[in-house]
């Protein structure tokens, strides 16, 4: 705990088993009262592993539910939990466990209520081996959204992310999408309703092992995160009435 402040880390794991271990053993279990793994139907021994390390709360989906569907799962069972602030980490070790105290001390000391790992302040993501079209793609698509959105992070798109109870439950996040653009529609939401969200720079890594998407789906979830755009655009002007919101 930090300030009597329940922390829990939820891990959406698809195929993870190679990296689950890594990434678990750097959790700073000094201030994490709980772990909880979804296993979204991998195709390895993601659950077994999970096991082996002992993880309390494991949740495997018979069928896999998507990127989205994964967290839905996560959230619901970190607030059946208790949690005061939940950690979404990608299990796959692109990310740092080690800035978990960092995230959530700026939560637990209500300066922010949301804190994301950022790959892009600082140099993180090109150094940490990016593909140069996914920089670009990344920046090109943050930028349009800041616009349209009216807001000013210097990514939407990472997967480390810190949430308070407070605002898990004041979103509907159970309306949106059970894709990748599940993360942009959560990002619109939490500005809807007037939250302000903190960025932590985190270096990153890409290697074989850690999760990705092809180019192909990228275009798709590229497009997706525009549509979000331009309807939290068209909902904040009354144009619209969106159903996420």
């Amino acid at each position: 705990m930090l300030n009597n402040k329940k922390i829990v880390v939820v891990l959406p794991a698809y195929n993870a088993a190679l990296t689950l271990e890594k990434t678990f053993r750097e959790i700073p279990f000094e201030i994490v009262d709980d772990v909880v793994l979804v296993d979204d139907a991998s195709k390895d021994d993601t659950l077994e592993v999970g096991r082996k390390l002992g993880i309390q709360h494991l949740i495997r989906h018979d069928k896999n539910k998507g990127y989205g569907g994964n967290q839905k799962s996560c959230y619901n069972k970190a607030l059946e939990l208790g949690a005061d602030i939940v950690v979404m980490l990608h299990p796959d070790y692109q990310y740092t466990p080690k800035l978990i105290t960092a995230m959530c001390s700026i939560i637990a000391n209500d300066v922010y209520p949301v804190v994301f790992g950022s790959r892009i302040l600082g140099k993180g993501a090109l150094k940490g081996g990016m593909p140069m079209y996914k920089y670009v793609f990344n920046r090109f698509l943050t930028l349009t959204q800041n616009i349209l959105i009216g807001q000013k992070l210097s990514e939407y798109h990472t997967g480390y992310r810190t949430f308070s109870a407070e605002v898990l439950n004041n979103i509907n996040y159970m309306a949106d999408s059970d894709d990748f653009v599940f993360d942009n529609e959560m990002v619109s939401q939490i500005f809807m309703k007037g939250y302000d969200i903190a960025e932590v720079t985190c270096p990153t890594k890409y290697f074989d092992e850690a999760s990705s998407i092809n180019f192909k789906r990228s275009a798709i979830y590229g497009l997706g995160v525009l549509r979000v755009s331009v309807q939290h655009r068209l909902h904040k002007w009354g144009i619209i009435k969106a159903k996420i919101y």
